[in-house]
């Protein structure tokens, strides 16, 4: 019986037949059916085929293979190419023997593979969950939860997250990859900025190490590795950053900077360390965007559109929260405000009106008064509450800066010695809110205009709550 190689054309050399490892029986008319390995056996051979001319098997396989070449060439696949060959049904194993990983800690000069940044760095990020107490509109305290993600900053126990995750939180529990859980306590937050730092009783963790996000370019291969959905825990992501320096308006209408990339990023990823090729963290995921333009909302999803907080933006708040509990030096009013416009309140000229004035905090003892509306603070023009915050965030606490005013018809300037927010400040604005709803309960004008009779608006609080509210 000839043999030949039906890859090769010009082949005369006749090939050895092969044992067949399974054989079918022979049937009654006397042919047998090619073999067939029902089991996958690895290495298993096809045995001896049907005799065939052999010049028309010759054009006949060349002219399959034309067909496939073409066929692959114009998107039609390489199925004809592959039948009528040496082993037709054989099933092929690899042997590449895998890597090994590096799991040694991070030089920050040498780049890192994915596999090694996962290898070296998920037993420093964590998944966060959190216990909220909230009241809902009829007055009643409501139990939640929440999920979210962080990072290990030090040896000893502090960690890094967003504000927004545990913002409210009755408790807070972390949980490592090896599925060891600690009770957490909240060191401080800055709300402006969604950064956060947590402490749990722990000793000799592996901390991340912080790069430069000044030094990344557009392009530049970047991951991530959290929580997504509270559930998928300890996933990784992988993606490049998309831009830099984008200003992202959020939900309460303030604007922060961020790094974009296309990660994958959803609902529990918000916290986790976004890293650099070289193990190196230089932003928190922080937001994606949705339909509905909120990066907070759960709406339907706009893929390839996540962002993450530069770490040198926060880098110096992170050291303040641990060393003192918040962030120093951050300019504080002592006011809650709601913006006006013309069609609020056509009487009134566009900026921020003054609905609470803690009597004992900057604002008021320099004589800004409730029911005033503030149009301008220094040299910027205030057109609302966003306006507001954004322009006080420019100075520091101690600074003096001149507030214009509009009071019964007339338009007043008002120099402010900002005092510094911090929980003395922060807990004397909220008490004086307390008790100013307690002496102005329904039926007044600026309850009546709340979404929510009986309740004091969120944006008379400036939405930020104990410890930290905008003003």
């Amino acid at each position: 019986m000839e043999h030949y190689d039906p890859l090769s054309q010009n082949s005369q050399e006749p090939l050895e037949p092969q044992e067949s490892v399974y054989a079918a029986p022979p049937q009654e008319d006397g042919f047998t059916p090619p073999a067939r390995d029902p089991l996958g056996t690895p290495g298993y051979t096809i045995g001896q085929k049907p005799k065939k001319s052999g010049g028309a098997a010759r054009k006949t396989v060349a002219l399959c293979l034309v067909c496939a070449l073409l066929g692959g060439l114009g998107g039609g696949g390489l199925v004809m190419g592959l039948q009528g060959g040496t082993n037709p049904g054989a099933i092929h194993y690899g042997n590449r023997t895998p890597a090994p990983l590096s799991t040694i800690s991070a030089d920050t000069k040498t780049a890192m593979t994915v596999p090694e940044v996962y290898a070296n760095y998920v037993d420093s990020c964590v998944g966060i969950t959190v216990d909220l107490v909230t009241t809902n509109l009829f007055g009643q305290r409501v139990q939640s939860a929440a999920a979210g993600s962080g990072f290990v900053i030090t040896e000893d126990g502090y960690i890094v997250t967003n504000y927004h995750v545990i913002k409210g939180a009755d408790s807070i529990t972390v949980t490592f990859v090896d599925g060891t859980s600690f009770p957490a306590t909240l060191v401080g937050g800055e709300e402006d900025n969604d950064v956060a730092v947590i402490k749990i009783n722990a000793a000799g963790l592996h901390p991340v190490i912080l790069g430069d996000s000044t030094d990344m370019y557009v392009g530049e291969t970047v991951v991530t590795i959290g929580n997504p959905l509270g559930e998928l825990t300890f996933s990784l992501s992988d993606g490049v950053v998309s831009a830099l320096d984008r200003g992202i308006t959020l939900s309460d209408g303030s604007k922060i900077n961020m790094i974009q990339t296309n990660c994958t990023i959803n609902s529990g990823n918000s916290g986790g360390p976004l890293f650099n090729l070289h193990g190196e963290v230089i932003g928190i995921v922080s937001a994606k965007y949705s339909n509905g333009g909120d990066p907070f909302s759960g709406g339907a999803s706009v893929e390839g559109l996540g962002f993450a907080i530069p770490i040198n933006d926060v880098g110096e708040m992170i050291r303040d929260i641990i060393q003192n509990g918040y962030v120093t030096g951050k300019p504080y009013l002592g006011i809650s405000v709601r913006t006006v416009d013309a069609q609020s309140d056509p009487e009134l000229p566009k900026g921020a009106k003054v609905i609470i004035a803690t009597p004992t905090l900057c604002a008021a003892k320099a004589g800004i008064q409730e029911g005033d509306v503030i149009t301008a603070v220094g040299d910027v023009k205030v057109t609302g509450k966003e306006e507001l915050i954004q322009a006080k965030n420019a100075y520091k606490a101690g600074e003096t800066v001149n507030f214009t005013v509009y009071r019964q018809g007339q338009t007043k300037v008002i120099a402010v010695t900002m005092d510094e927010e911090n929980l003395a400040t922060s807990k004397a604005h909220m008490d004086y809110q307390e008790q100013w709803a307690k002496e102005h309960g329904q039926g007044q004008q600026e309850q009546q205009q709340a979404p929510n009779q009986g309740q004091i608006p969120e944006e008379f609080f400036g939405g930020g709550g104990l410890p930290f509210p905008f003003f």
